[in-house]
């Protein structure tokens, strides 16, 4: 059996019925009471984010994930079809297991989350940053560039991107799938 002494980031555990994944824990001490663990929990099977707090040593219930890597192919009235890179076998997901859809492209490989004791997909997963060709922007101003000021970019994938004055239509440029967020202009 787990305890509270291994929890760590990234890990899912089953509190009430519902998977979480640990985003943020540590442990609160004190003189005179026992050490207290509280973790960030945020929603697997549901769009939850909760805080909960043990008190040290006590039993926490981890699911094993299995990380795999499937290719997204396209998007249909079922959802999100994948096809894993590895039996050929495809599936469809619906649009809150992943992550970040608005930054899909085809062909783009991703990282599903399945659950093994029920060989169910949790959640998919896009790399951190990912490369996408702007195909709309509007062109920035001449001499405006004193400051930090942004546009709005339309990507390949449809999704609307704040980017630098510099950046045209027609470039490459990094994405940070979590936030959302320019990163830089990629040379071809």
């Amino acid at each position: 059996m787990a305890n509270t002494s291994d929890i760590s980031r990234g890990m899912i555990l089953k509190l009430d019925g519902s998977l979480y994944t640990v985003v943020e824990f540590g442990e609160n001490k004190t003189a005179r009471a026992a050490a207290k663990v509280w973790a960030k929990l945020k929603g697997v099977d549901n769009s939850r984010s909760i805080e909960k707090t043990w008190n040290s040593g006590d039993t926490i219930y981890p699911v094993r994930v299995e990380r795999k890597t499937f290719q997204f192919l396209y998007k249909d009235d079922t959802g999100y079809n994948f096809m894993d890179n590895e039996t050929f076998e495809q599936i469809a997901l619906a649009e809150n297991l992943v992550d970040a859809p608005q930054f899909l492209k085809d062909g783009q490989e991703v990282s599903v989350l399945i659950n093994t004791e029920t060989e169910q997909p949790m959640s998919v997963e896009l790399p951190d940053k990912i490369v996408v060709k702007v195909t709309y922007s509007e062109p920035g101003v001449k001499g405006d560039t004193a400051t930090r000021t942004l546009k709005p970019a339309t990507v390949e994938t449809g999704a609307t991107v704040n980017v630098p004055l510099f950046v045209n239509e027609g470039e490459l440029i990094r994405i940070n799938t979590k936030t959302g967020e320019y990163v830089e202009r990629v040379k071809e």
